[in-house]
């Protein structure tokens, strides 16, 4: 008896080493280009398990996307409004993450970036403009932003591995309106307000690898909301492949 109850706990052992040893999901957090609030935006990855992270600022952050750079993360995630970018770094960017399969969260602002690109909104999945374009034969823009805004968040698919488990929720936020959503993305949040795109949240995959878009993440009515911090982490997740498909 004493015999296998040491192998009992042996087993345990090696089974908790094993759950020790599993890696952390590495985020690059780019930012640059708008104002947030940093401590409570920061914080929000502090309280997730199993992430670790480093934020790379413009105009540095687009050299991390060089091969050697990449070995040092598993996710890009995009909190940036920016828009220079060479013709190197598009290239690198689409390799990394079409090609190699790294993951990409991009949030809030983000969807404002790189407007004469277009290949980053075929990337991303979506686009808000400021001025009136013309995207896969229909006009939009000027699009439209409101702070403040109350809404109800509607979980499209709770089976998601985004969205897995969760039910709708309140949250105060910015909207946006008007913007272009891709034919191709899954919708995993909706909206029913006057001044929103009515999809707030989408998946797709870029080649090999797997994006997420997340519209809210203004501030800290977001970054401090459980259900919104459990969307990005399950994002960060999804998108490095540590989840189910």
């Amino acid at each position: 008896m004493i015999g296998l109850a040491l192998l009992v706990m042996a087993f345990a052992d090696a089974e908790s080493e094993a759950e020790v040893a599993v890696p952390p999901v590495r985020a690059l957090i780019v930012t640059g280009g708008h104002d947030f609030e940093r401590p409570q935006f920061f914080a929000m990855f502090d309280s997730m398990s199993g992430i670790t992270w480093k934020e790379v600022v413009h105009p540095e952050a687009n050299k991390q996307f060089t091969p050697e750079a990449a070995r040092e993360y598993d996710v890009i995630v995009l909190y940036d409004m920016w828009q220079d970018i060479t013709d190197e770094q598009k290239q690198q960017f689409v390799q990394r993450v079409k090609d190699d399969g790294k993951g990409l969260v991009a949030l809030h602002h983000c969807l404002v970036s790189y407007q004469k690109w277009p290949e980053f909104r075929v990337m991303i999945g979506g686009q808000f403009t400021f001025d009136v374009v013309e995207i896969d034969g229909k006009k939009y823009g000027p699009n439209t932003f409101d702070h403040d805004q109350s809404f109800r968040v509607q979980i499209v698919d709770p089976a998601d591995p985004v969205t897995k488990g969760m039910t709708d929720f309140d949250l105060v936020d910015e909207t946006y309106g008007g913007y272009y959503v891709a034919n191709d993305v899954k919708p995993l949040l909706k909206v029913d307000h006057p001044k929103s795109a009515p999809i707030i949240g989408w998946s797709k995959t870029y080649g090999k690898g797997r994006v997420v878009y997340l519209q809210s993440g203004h501030d800290h009515t977001s970054f401090d909301h459980k259900d919104f911090r459990a969307l990005v982490r399950n994002a960060l997740l999804w998108t490095a492949a540590k989840s189910e498909k």
